[in-house]
């Protein structure tokens, strides 16, 4: 166990190889934080030890096994003698429309992006709960609010992510802890690499609609993910941090806009809805 100063955070982070992982990763740790970096991959991290030395503890971990998951947590608590923050990031975006797509295929995305995430919340509520504090964040989407085409089973996986997070802050709020889902919208990571993206097996039918998809995600203007940091940092040194945080520009209008239009139809359409409602006799 390392000595701690009371104004150091330290970080359990998953899916720190690269992207949002990798970048809150070091800016933790110039920032003088603590980092248990985790990566299915140690080779991929190495160079977080070589940088940081006693500040940084690198796990190999694959979030799909609950045991491993477990060992990597406890390994973390024993080596800083606290966790302040555990940041679920690690996660893979599944292309492929809803018919074209195959169950095994959104299966295993679900292990990664909301099986995995659960089992690390729930190997760390227990020294949460010990410690009597920490802050649970989870990295979801904007598409946890809205969805697109041709992505659907990804922004799925982001609804049950946030459904979970949502129950989650509500029931360890008494223990101390508390809960924050990140909502970045479009950024310039590596989250369209081969790494970060599988693609379902193609129907001709949804070949052109597809290319269309794609060609205007490519027109999509991408945030710097390197500008993200202090506004996260603000987030868990607040004493009040919010449930859902957007990060960057262009998540509330969207949502704005498709919360006004999801409002306009459930009202239009209320009398008929509460028609259903007949009372018992």
């Amino acid at each position: 166990m390392i000595q701690q100063k009371d104004n150091t955070k330290v970080w359990f982070i998953t899916g720190t190889s690269r992207g949002f992982g990798r970048v809150w990763t070091e800016a933790a740790l110039k920032r003088g934080d603590k980092v248990a970096a985790t990566a299915r991959n140690l080779d991929s991290i190495a160079d977080f030890k070589e940088n940081y030395g006693e500040n940084v503890l690198t796990i190999e971990l694959d979030v799909t096994k609950p045991a491993q998951v477990n060992s990597a947590m406890n390994q973390a608590f024993d080596y800083f003698g606290k966790l302040d923050i555990v940041l679920n990031n690690a996660g893979y975006a599944l292309v492929g429309t809803i018919e074209e797509t195959k169950a095994d295929d959104v299966k295993a995305l679900y292990e990664t992006n909301v099986f995995g995430p659960l089992a690390v919340i729930q190997a760390a509520l227990p020294l949460l709960r010990k410690q009597g504090f920490g802050h649970i964040i989870g990295t979801s989407s904007n598409l946890g609010q809205v969805t697109l085409p041709v992505i659907g089973y990804y922004c799925s996986s982001k609804w049950a992510f946030e459904a979970i997070h949502e129950s989650l802050a509500a029931e360890v709020a008494a223990f101390g802890i508390r809960v924050t889902m990140i909502e970045p919208g479009a950024y310039a990571t590596e989250f369209g690499s081969q790494e970060s993206l599988k693609a379902a097996e193609g129907m001709d039918i949804y070949a052109d609609f597809k290319a269309e998809f794609v060609k205007g995600l490519g027109t999509m203007d991408r945030g710097n993910p390197h500008a993200t940091p202090e506004a996260l940092f603000q987030v868990v040194d607040s004493e009040n941090p919010p449930l859902r945080f957007f990060l960057g520009d262009q998540c509330l209008p969207w949502v704005r806009k498709d919360f006004a239009e999801r409002m306009a139809t459930w009202e239009a359409w209320e009398s008929v809805s509460n028609s259903a409602q007949s009372k018992l006799v």
